[in-house]
């Protein structure tokens, strides 16, 4: 194991050596010849594995970084509001871990489903409260995540019934039924099997 030589703190943006000196390691990318910072963090300087070889720069954070959601993580989310093209939410989980930070995100009506994109009614897909399963697509407008339930396994995990107020179960892709009430409701429901062995 290489001993760490130097450590320093840095800003995002900051020039820390050239690439002909240094080698890019965590938290550094390149750029013009440059090894810059890509995180605010304390910058270590690790000497070469071997004779011959750069030292390489990492820059990481004193604290646990902390969990972002990015393109392709399935998470969970609840639904805050829904308007005729879009249903809005906030991110709760990325995976299986908690979020200590809040993210929102917009399920739009071309993202619901893979078919019969022109025929979807978010409001019979989705209700405010809703839990659902997502993923991200990519981070959109006004610092929201685009999200998609577009594949079987997505969609509402958890809903309650609006004239109970109990948890629904599912009883097709597109309904979940209130056990008190026999009532149906219109829903975008997850596939619930594949959830059991994820």
């Amino acid at each position: 194991m290489s001993a760490v030589e130097e450590e320093r703190a840095v800003c995002v943006g900051d020039r820390l050596g050239a690439t002909d000196t240094y080698a890019a390691g965590e938290g550094v990318f390149v750029r013009d010849g440059f090894v810059i910072a890509s995180v605010v963090g304390f910058q270590r300087l690790e000497a070469p594995p071997a004779a011959g070889e750069k030292p390489t720069i990492h820059v990481a954070s004193r604290d646990t970084l902390p969990l972002v959601p990015k393109p392709g993580d399935i998470v969970t989310v609840k639904i805050s509001r829904v308007a005729q093209t879009a249903a809005h939410a906030l991110i709760m989980c990325v995976g299986r871990q908690a979020l200590s930070t809040e993210f929102k995100g917009v399920i739009r009506q071309q993202d619901v489903r893979s078919t019969e994109i022109d025929r979807v009614v978010i409001y019979d897909c989705f209700r405010p409260g809703d839990i659902v399963r997502a993923e991200v697509v990519s981070l959109g407008d006004a610092r929201s995540y685009y999200l998609s339930t577009a594949k079987n396994e997505l969609g509402v995990v958890y809903a309650r019934s609006a004239t109970a107020g109990v948890a629904m179960v599912p009883t097709s892709w597109v309904t979940m039924q209130c056990p008190e009430t026999q009532a149906v409701e219109k829903r975008k429901v997850a596939k619930l099997e594949s959830l059991v062995t994820a």
